[in-house]
């Protein structure tokens, strides 16, 4: 890892990297807060993923999660939203939602995208690997949590992997790609027509399947004034399931006037730190 920033706050680091990365065929850069706490000894870790467009840097810049990460000792690791480079295919058109900021957490399996695109696997083996070879990481005390496109990576990666992640988040999450147009388009792309391979990275698929099972604890936040609320499929549909199957420890807040913007993560992220906080710190 190659460190190219560094800057104080909140008597912690916030530090950018890049790296060369195996899974992705690439150079990345990723974020790292550093809590004031790890000076001294390991710390707990939220992995946060953005949403289309992002990159690292939004989070950092947008959500001011320093402060409180820096009060409860939570080591914060943004990455990236997709691969990057000139040798990385991009969506012809130059759209948003395909390509380069718009990785969609999955493992493509269709060429040209599949030579690069496995973001999931960048997610769930190679970063926190990464990370705990490189940082004061406290061992089987992670969290994740998430934004739109970055919400659906929460849910879908927190939910396939209840052993790496005690708990769950995510704002305006991307619940039902499989049906919606932003899901239907990156999906079909990365992995094909068969529909039946999406469901594993559908989260409502995904607790429909895990009915009678255990859930690690998840909280959702969604903007009531979302402009995408209704035509992208955000949070709803998955409440839904979470209620029939009468889960307790799914928290869904719906706060009204909000939108999808960064305005409403920094509105409530302190909500969400302390949540995975409470959660890290259980015995």
């Amino acid at each position: 890892m190659q460190k190219i920033a560094s800057n104080q706050s909140f008597g912690g680091l916030q530090q950018r990297f890049t790296h060369t990365s195996e899974v992705l065929n690439c150079e990345m850069t990723l974020a790292v807060y550093l809590p004031p706490q790890a000076q001294q000894q390991n710390v707990p870790v939220v992995y946060w993923l953005s949403g289309l467009t992002c990159t690292d840097e939004n989070f950092v810049q947008k959500a001011g999660a320093q402060r409180v990460a820096a009060e409860l000792g939570v080591m914060l690791v943004i990455p990236d939203t997709s691969p990057r480079g000139e040798e990385v295919p991009d969506a012809p058109d130059g759209a948003y939602d395909l390509g380069k900021g718009a990785g969609f957490y999955v493992n493509a399996s269709q060429a040209p995208w599949d030579q690069h695109y496995r973001m999931y696997d960048y997610i769930t083996i190679e970063l926190p690997k990464l990370i705990t070879s490189h940082f004061p990481v406290k061992p089987g005390k992670a969290a994740i949590c998430g934004h739109s496109m970055g919400g659906h990576g929460a849910l879908t990666i927190g939910m396939r992997n209840p052993e790496k992640y005690c708990s769950i988040s995510a704002f305006s999450p991307i619940v039902a790609p499989s049906t919606c147009d932003w899901g239907r388009k990156a999906l079909s792309t990365y992995l094909g027509d068969d529909e039946s391979v999406w469901a594993a990275y559908d989260s409502c698929k995904l607790i429909e399947q895990r009915e009678g099972q255990h859930v690690q604890p998840i909280l959702i936040d969604q903007g009531t004034s979302d402009e995408f609320f209704d035509s992208q499929l955000l949070t709803r549909p998955f409440d839904e399931i979470s209620q029939q199957q009468q889960r307790d420890n799914i928290d869904v807040r719906y706060q009204p006037g909000y939108d999808h913007s960064y305005f409403f993560v920094a509105s409530f992220i302190e909500d969400h730190l302390r949540f995975h906080a409470k959660h890290l710190n259980a015995q």
